[in-house]
């Protein structure tokens, strides 16, 4: 057990200005990380160094001592032929999800999709992955993780970052935690510089990872985005763009409520179908189950490509 007192030394390595704040060693990091995990130090402790790393700004090799000190809590559940996603746990403001119905599409490939969240994280205030989950159907091969459940010390620490109110470190490493011992995972992305940090803290970590530059950070794809793909120590950029598919969803660009995002996911419109399905025909080609979007467009639904020819 670590005291209040033992702890000053490490807080001061993130609060004590430009100077003298310093990077932590991977040890040193997974002391802290578990002694926040564990309760260990008093609140207060534990407010000041999330806000103090956020400021000072991360390092890769904390990062992933941090993640190796996950590891330890999170309860895994092992799920065969499945996907681990990666959705922010701030949420989607603008848009609702795809992601329930686009697991209807991929029932028939035996794609099971691997989903966790938990309360809503600063600090984007958007509608959250268990908001959906927790209010729509969901199919057979979709399985919502909470984060009450399989790591319920860190679900613990939302309530000081709800004071906190600002975007803290753990919303970066918080989105794959490899809780059903996945191959693959597909994580959602918006600044260029996340992309490199996913790299760097993932690649190794799945046999396949694939990051989308997706809508509102999510790994979901509304219009034209960059999609990398990490896989036997090579790195390779696509563009995807619906467009070229025949698929002219239009975005919202004003905040919509709960209320709406449910209501939009659950009685979709058919161009949001439509999009549903060429985000699982996307996956099917990412997760090289088709030849190409066309050959899984084809296969979930033949009458599109006969449309587009």
């Amino acid at each position: 057990m670590m005291t209040s007192a033992e702890f000053l030394p490490y807080l001061k390595t993130v609060g004590t200005g430009p100077k003298r704040n310093r990077e932590l060693t991977r040890d040193e990091i997974k002391i802290v990380i578990r002694a926040m995990l564990n309760q260990e130090i008093l609140p207060e402790q534990a407010s000041a160094f999330i806000l103090g790393w956020r400021v000072r700004g991360e390092s890769i090799e904390e990062f992933a001592g941090a993640i190796e000190v996950f590891d330890e809590f999170v309860k895994k559940a092992p799920l065969a032929n499945s996907i681990e996603f990666g959705y922010p746990y701030d949420g989607k403001v603008k848009n609702p999800y795809l992601i329930t119905l686009t697991a209807q599409y991929l029932q028939k490939f035996d794609v099971q999709l691997s989903l966790h969240g938990d309360l809503l994280q600063p600090a984007k205030g958007g509608t959250t992955l268990k908001e959906v989950c927790d209010n729509l159907p969901l199919t057979n091969n979709a399985h919502y993780f909470d984060r009450a459940t399989y790591f319920p010390e860190l679900h613990a620490l939302s309530e000081i970052r709800a004071k906190l109110g600002l975007r803290s470190s753990f919303n970066t490493i918080e989105k794959l935690l490899n809780i059903t011992e996945s191959d693959t995972a597909i994580i959602g992305a918006f600044h260029k510089p996340f992309v490199e940090k996913y790299i760097a803290l993932f690649k190794d970590r799945y046999k396949k990872l694939i990051i989308i530059k997706g809508n509102e950070g999510t790994p979901e794809i509304f219009s034209k985005c960059a999609v990398t793909i990490v896989e036997n120590g090579e790195v390779n950029e696509i563009k995807i763009d619906p467009k070229a598919y025949g698929i002219n969803y239009v975005k919202s660009t004003e905040p919509i409520s709960l209320e709406t995002s449910l209501e939009l996911a659950n009685n979709p419109s058919e161009d949001f179908i439509q999009l549903a399905k060429f985000n699982a025909a996307v996956i099917l080609f990412l997760t090289s189950k088709v030849e190409s979007i066309e050959a899984g467009l084809s296969a979930i639904s033949p009458h599109h490509t006969e449309a587009l020819a």
